[in-house]
């Protein structure tokens, strides 16, 4: 175990794919079991590459003024329908037209990793 006093430099929220990268860079025995268990987790839940999670958030920000939370949310959920699209954007209490949301789940199936 490490006794090095730890210090945040910076506090971003990210997806969970990107946090899957940063995860796996780090050696099995310099992760704590909380990094571990999230490590796992990232793993059986991450929809897309690291990088394609990053270039989708950016795009549904600058494209539909989305903001950064819940675009990493669609990230990481991958919607694939008007109805999970809604339940991730809706809770803001934000109504969004259907064309709009077309819009979004057609960048979002760019991104999609093919099976």
């Amino acid at each position: 175990m490490r006794n090095t006093p730890r210090k945040i430099i910076n506090v971003k929220t990210i997806s969970i794919p990107e946090t899957r990268k940063i995860l796996e860079k780090a050696s099995k025995e310099e992760l704590g079991e909380f990094q571990r268990r999230t490590l796992e987790y990232a793993k059986k839940f991450s929809r897309v590459k690291p990088e394609k999670a990053a270039k989708l958030i950016d795009e549904l920000g600058k494209k539909f003024q989305i903001e950064r939370a819940d675009a990493i949310q669609i990230a990481n959920c991958m919607p694939r329908t008007f109805e999970e699209l809604r339940s991730v954007l809706a809770v803001k209490g934000r109504v969004i037209v259907t064309t709009q949301l077309e819009d979004i789940l057609k960048v979002v199936d760019e991104y999609r990793e093919k099976s």
